[in-house]
């Protein structure tokens, strides 16, 4: 049977390995470097206030308003990948456990991936069951328009064949008329967004689809999940295990504006589970052996794949896989201060090999993928 509450130092301990292994840095390393600093007052519109129906939305603001307070906005040139949590070292375990994992400024399919990459492995960590991934895309705006005037021609038509309540909530939100209508399992003929999806809405969302495919991702396209609209654009996902949903996410850029005067892209998701334990374990600072640095698609969609092998065979390894910059990935591997640094190119990609830099010596050493756990194992 699958777990409803998991012990608090082990939820702790499992997302900082994914977030290490993945590239998510936790939130609390970034704020305690602006501590002490001089907060401005924010007014919030009105409605963040009124996100209780929907706990992802209402999670990821306070997540938002947290984040405001390292006073950075990320860029597509610095973009930050970022996990948080409310299960803190040295204090009582929380009844409910939350974990999130976002990337910010990236404004790519890549971070999507690399998301739900990271969360299927975190879900399966912690419920010892094999996920399933269910995606689909709500597009931008432009899409949301086109899809909402459907959906309203939808219920007019369909009026006498739907429950009351949907034709009724129709008149005043198609999109949670549609919720409805799908938990009420009426929902055969609803029309999916993901036929009115601007270009590039179906661009990202095709972009997507080839990242789970070339790492060997599995999923399953949900044309029944939906979002809402005033939060969420774009590519939604849900994550089953035990035949329940255990985490959520979506892009969800155009909510920055709420909290940033330059909005930017951004993705998250969120698990929510029960927790147990008295006062949560604090963690030893760990300082990683090897930083893995890569450039160019072949080789992004091979660290994704690799990151599972480095952490199941606990190599002292981390890595900024969403980061496409190799000088910004450079710049964040110095910063560490990793003894070695394990660089991968297209070429090197294409041949099934990487290249081990030792950061003192400079001296340079090709390893062949092939064996490259064992390499490692051998140099740490």
């Amino acid at each position: 049977m699958m777990r409803d509450t998991i012990p608090a130092d082990e939820l702790l301990s499992k997302a900082h390995a994914i977030g290490q292994y993945y590239g998510f840095t936790p939130l609390s390393t970034i704020t305690a470097i602006s501590r002490g600093a001089a907060r401005k007052a924010v007014e919030y519109p009105e409605f963040l206030s009124q996100l209780g129906n929907d706990s992802a939305a209402e999670t990821v603001s306070s997540f938002l308003k947290q984040f405001q307070r390292i006073e950075q906005i990320p860029t597509l040139r610095q973009p930050m990948f970022v996990w948080h949590t409310n299960i803190a070292p040295g204090r009582p375990a929380p009844k409910k456990a939350v974990i999130q994992l976002h990337a910010l400024g990236a404004d790519h399919a890549l971070a999507d991936a690399v998301i739900i990459r990271a969360v299927n492995a975190l879900v399966r960590d912690l419920f010892h069951e094999e996920p399933v991934v269910r995606v689909n895309s709500m597009g931008d705006k432009e899409t949301r328009a086109r899809y909402t005037r459907e959906l309203g021609n939808f219920f007019k038509k369909r009026a006498s064949t739907l429950p009351e309540e949907c034709v009724t909530c129709a008149k005043q939100d198609t999109m949670l008329a549609a919720e409805l209508a799908i938990a009420r399992e009426c929902a055969e003929d609803l029309p999916s967004p993901t036929e009115h999806l601007s270009d590039a809405s179906r661009k990202r969302f095709e972009d997507l689809l080839e990242y789970l495919e070339m790492t060997e991702t599995p999923y399953e396209l949900a044309r029944t999940l939906i979002s809402r609209g005033n939060v969420w654009n774009d590519t939604c996902f849900e994550i089953m295990a035990g035949g329940r949903r255990v985490a959520w996410g979506s892009h969800y850029g155009d909510f920055t504006r709420h909290f940033f005067p330059t909005p930017f892209s951004a993705s998250g998701a969120v698990i929510q589970i029960g927790s147990s334990g008295t006062v949560v374990k604090k963690a030893l600072p760990t300082k990683m052996r090897f930083s893995f640095v890569h450039i160019g698609d072949e080789a992004k969609r091979l660290s994704i794949r690799l990151a599972e092998d480095f952490r199941k065979a606990r190599i002292s390894l981390t890595q900024n896989i969403g980061v496409e910059s190799l000088t910004e990935q450079l710049y964040l591997a110095e910063r560490r201060e990793s003894p070695y640094l394990l660089i991968m190119g297209r070429k090197e990609a294409l041949e099934g090999s990487a290249i081990l830099r030792n950061r003192q010596t400079q001296e340079e050493t090709i390893v062949p993928l092939a064996g490259i756990i064992d390499h490692l194992k051998s140099v740490a």
